[in-house]
């Protein structure tokens, strides 16, 4: 006899998204494998996406909350209030092919598989990809594995990966209760990359399933300078917290050398409105130190693996959300 397959619920983290729901709440009525439920969690939004989902689906758990908490806090909240063994995460401005849950939910085949994570290839050009899987590079940069190439097939092996994307993913339940939630002082980006970095260091594996697809309106729900701020801001407290020492104290030059980078970068475009957006996210970043060490000490005490194996420096890509 088979083994039943577990039970999952997805929740998907929307503001202001009323425009994108429709093809992404479509995507999931088609799939394959039914989800035990479907959480819609409603950061306040201002449009009419509360109104769209209550009239045209009312099989989505709608979940309000007061006020908008960000990609981390409206995913938490959903998280939450899952029932699921495993909970899958989608972008509102994400569209799923009818087998994604299905394929995402047989990644988790050991038990030490803590997150599952899809093929993400962009909405408009959907033979190019935005993600197979998420890397950390010895430079205190996150990226998207084969992000802009266009897929011919050379990411359709599932293997073991760094980390999931937050845009189209899956986590078993067991994991999340071990590691912890989003943190949701990030608020938005890197938030993800922050968690897998976390379970790694609890001894959490993440596995890319390529057979899991969904196509990507990449940054409908975000981008430019919000992007810019929080990737500033953001890339910093992840590696001052997670990285163990002896890999903090080993990269320092590559992580100075790859924020000098940035800074400078920045500052070459200094009148474009995102240029300025990373600097005051590099500032926050410098402001906020003393809790971003705080933090590291909670974490690095409850290690009990090694990092992960980041790979080369390359130029820091572009964000998957």
């Amino acid at each position: 006899m088979a083994a039943a397959r577990p039970t999952v619920s997805v929740v998907i983290p929307n503001w202001n998204g009323a425009r994108l729901l429709p093809a992404c709440l479509d995507a999931l009525a088609a799939q394959t494998h039914v989800p035990l439920e479907v959480i819609l969690v409603d950061g306040a939004s201002t449009d009419d996406s509360v109104a769209l989902v209550r009239a045209r689906y009312p099989w989505v758990r709608l979940l309000e909350l007061p006020r908008n908490r960000g990609f981390a806090g409206n995913a938490n909240a959903g998280i939450r209030a899952a029932r699921g063994a495993i909970i899958a995460l989608l972008n509102n401005d994400a569209e799923a092919e009818p087998g994604w849950l299905a394929a995402l939910v047989t990644g988790f085949d050991a038990p030490d598989v803590g997150a599952c994570t899809s093929k993400i290839l962009l909405y408009d050009c959907r033979d190019v990809l935005n993600a197979a899987g998420d890397v950390y590079y010895r430079d205190g940069t996150p990226g998207n594995r084969g992000a802009w190439e266009v897929d011919r097939g050379q990411y359709d092996a599932e293997h073991e990966v760094f980390g999931a994307s937050g845009c189209a993913c899956a986590y078993r339940r067991a994991m999340l209760e071990d590691v912890g939630l989003f943190d949701e002082r990030l608020w938005m980006y890197c938030e993800d990359v922050d968690l897998s970095f976390r379970a790694h260091l609890r001894g959490w594996r993440c596995r890319y399933v390529p057979t899991a697809r969904v196509y990507h309106r990449l940054s409908a729900t975000g981008g430019g300078p919000l992007a810019s701020y929080y990737c500033g801001r953001n890339f910093v407290h992840v590696a001052l917290r997670n990285l163990p020492a002896p890999l903090l104290w080993r990269y320092a030059p590559r992580i100075l050398a790859a924020q000098a980078r940035i800074t400078l970068e920045a500052l070459r475009h200094w009148r474009g409105a995102a240029a300025r957006a990373r600097l005051r996210g590099q500032v926050a970043a410098l402001r906020e130190l003393p809790a971003a060490l705080a933090q590291r000490r909670a974490i690095q005490a409850r290690r009990r693996a090694p990092a992960p194996h980041v790979p080369r420096d390359q130029s820091p890509p572009g964000s998957g959300r």
